[in-house]
């Protein structure tokens, strides 16, 4: 186990090294999710399947969000090291198949792999982070992290246009092998913990009833109003046997002595409301990022390019509150440093909705800048809250199910958005090539994006009041202490 010190938090500090490594792995999972976009015209040509492209992004998202909660627990259990080793481990052999792929099935399938290996990344990344840096610090270490988001988002693109022009789309995969060697190393060599081995009784039932469960629900929320109709047949069988199956999983875990994903998780009202926060914040932020260039091109012309960078603004705000957020935790608490940010973040989509009738790539920008603003002061301070909130065997599984929230409310909003904007889509003439409709749709989708908004600031409401912070760097509050 390794105890946060306080010893400045930097590049220059003893930490210093495994910051760069956290931050080099977090650099795996960010870039892979904006480098593939725009490579997929090149994929298609040269290996076909364009009816299955879809599925390079379903079935890494599938397999990264499935896959975190057991990796939090596991992290728990063996120890972070292993685990995100693993990961990175997963992730280069991922890579490295994707990038001698030669059909898109088998793409499809090695896409799975690299989103194995990002379930583990991401998540123990940041609660490495939680261990080794104090309450005080880790603002400012998870603004260091969002960073690497804030330069991905304009890298990856830029990257993906780049091998796509030149013809070699392969080197968009390639690329990652340099990366986790890189990153793996310096983890080897920097990051070390003492792990008080004891023996444990691994939940491989609970694990498996959680992935096969979640993986049918979160299939059945990306492809419903896509490849099958919501009321189809097909639909109806995927989530009755998800839920089904999560249920059968529920009831496993209460019986087990150790589950992977405790019945505490959900029981203290901090972790169940800080999960809520996450699951909103993860439907507005992809709610943003799926629908914002596809806006701004529809109808305005504006080329990829810029309508990615446009974008870029709500991931550039980010960071900069995400890093700021602890001077302001550590004065008002938690909670009202997450009603400023949600405040924010309502503002900004509210702005975007109600001017996305009159489009402006500016003001585009501007609102996202504002909603990355707002999401930073949100998203920050409500994951170091349950961090905090618990020791250091039970950090993993908080910040994996804290993550997990994030990316299940970006599946669930992906496919709400979808069914908003194909319902306009499909009754007007013009469809999807309209100028007109796709504002039409746009605007429908932002005010969706909005009530999501709205519905996280409840959620915010509903998260217990910070009492105070002791010493240790660990918060206590009016319910974490006593496990309600």
């Amino acid at each position: 186990m390794t105890t946060a010190t306080t010893e400045g938090v930097g590049f220059r500090s003893r930490r210093g090294p495994i910051l760069i490594a956290l931050m080099l792995s977090t650099g795996l999972v960010a870039i892979d999710s904006t480098i593939v976009a725009t490579a997929v015209p090149s994929i298609v040509q040269d290996i076909g399947g364009f009816t299955s492209f879809p599925w390079l992004f379903s079935a890494y998202l599938l397999a990264q969000a499935v896959s975190v909660p057991v990796y939090g627990k596991l992290s728990d259990v063996v120890g972070r090291k292993p685990i995100i080793l693993s990961g990175i481990g997963l992730f280069l052999l991922g890579s490295i198949l994707c990038g001698v792929a030669w059909s898109m099935p088998a793409l499809i399938a090695f896409r799975v792999l690299q989103g194995l290996g990002a379930g583990a990344v991401q998540p123990v990344a940041i609660t490495i982070a939680g261990d080794i840096y104090t309450l005080t610090e880790r603002a400012k270490v998870q603004g260091y992290l969002a960073s690497v988001w804030a330069v991905s988002s304009v890298v990856g693109p830029t990257l993906g246009g780049v091998f796509s022009s030149l013809g070699i789309w392969r080197g968009i995969f390639l690329v990652n092998i340099p990366l986790c060697l890189l990153a793996g190393w310096m983890l080897l060599r920097t990051f070390h913990e003492n792990i008080e081995r004891t023996k444990h009784r691994v939940d491989y039932l609970g694990a498996g009833l959680l992935t096969v469960s979640l993986t049918l629900i979160i299939l059945g929320a990306l492809e419903g109003g896509q490849a099958w109709a919501w009321n189809s047949f097909i639909s109806i069988a995927v989530f009755t046997a998800g839920a089904l199956l999560f249920a059968a999983f529920v009831l496993v875990e209460r019986k087990t002595p150790e589950p992977v994903l405790p019945p505490w998780v959900v029981s203290r009202r901090l972790l169940a409301t800080t999960a809520m926060i996450s699951f909103g914040v993860g439907a507005v932020m992809l709610g943003l990022t799926s629908y914002v260039p596809t806006f701004l091109e529809g109808a305005l012309a504006t080329s990829p390019i810029l309508a990615g960078l446009a974008l870029a603004a709500l991931t550039l705000g980010w960071p900069i509150s995400a890093s700021q957020s602890g001077r302001f935790y550590l004065r008002i608490g938690f909670r009202r440093t997450a009603l400023i940010g949600v405040t924010v973040t309502v503002i900004g989509t509210a702005v975007l909705a109600l001017t996305a009738s009159s489009p402006s790539i500016l003001l585009v920008a501007a609102s996202c800048f504002i909603v990355g603003l707002g999401l930073g002061l949100v998203a920050t301070p409500s994951l170091i809250a349950a961090q905090s909130s618990v020791e250091w065997d039970e950090r993993g599984v908080v910040t994996g199910t804290n993550l997990f929230a994030r990316s299940i409310g970006s599946s669930i909003g992906v496919a709400v958005f979808g069914a908003v904007a194909n319902s306009i889509y499909a009754g007007n003439p013009g469809g999807d090539s309209d100028a007109q409709t796709i504002v039409s749709a746009s605007t429908a989708v932002f005010l969706a994006v909005l009530i999501g908004a709205l519905l996280t600031v409840v959620a915010v409401v509903a998260m217990p009041a910070t009492s105070k912070t002791t010493p240790e760097g660990s918060a206590e509050t009016d319910t974490a202490s006593s496990g309600q």
